[in-house]
């Protein structure tokens, strides 16, 4: 799995103009699925996310967690996360999960996250959609469970 973690004031997804999912102060995090993830990258991407301290003290050092400032994760699944540019000028996408085992290991990361004690909103798997964020920072983090 990948993930791009970005950490924001605000973030929202609509889809077809209408809110589907969005958060206050935490993160949106666009997660790519690759044709190779199981529910071990879902877990461990989860707790990565879920601990990461990425938010300032009072000392303006990164030692704050999501569950220190009581922020949230607007989750959004993004297969062009697993694009290969390395040919032409046409990504390619064959290292990106199909779309039935991806949106199931999508739940299941949203899953890991609630059972972790962080509040997730979601995009709509699929569908298109409008992500607006205020960034905050800007504080970027690229995750990925491949070692």
């Amino acid at each position: 799995m990948r993930a791009v973690i970005q950490r924001v004031l605000q973030a929202q997804v609509m889809v077809e103009n209408e809110v589907v999912g969005q958060v206050g102060q935490g993160f949106l995090v666009l997660l790519g699925v690759g044709k190779a993830d199981t529910q071990d990258d879902a877990r461990y991407v989860a707790a990565k996310i879920a601990g990461m301290r990425i938010f300032s003290d009072a000392d303006g050092k990164f030692n704050l967690s999501l569950a220190d400032v009581n922020g949230g994760v607007l989750l959004v699944s993004q297969f062009t996360l697993y694009a290969d540019t390395r040919k032409g000028r046409r990504p390619s996408f064959i290292d990106a999960a199909l779309p039935a085992p991806a949106e199931a290991l999508v739940e299941t990361c949203a899953r890991f996250l609630r059972e972790a004690g962080v509040t997730v909103e979601t995009g709509k798997f699929g569908a298109h959609m409008e992500v607006s964020l205020v960034n905050d920072g800007p504080v970027t983090i690229l995750l990925d469970s491949e070692s």
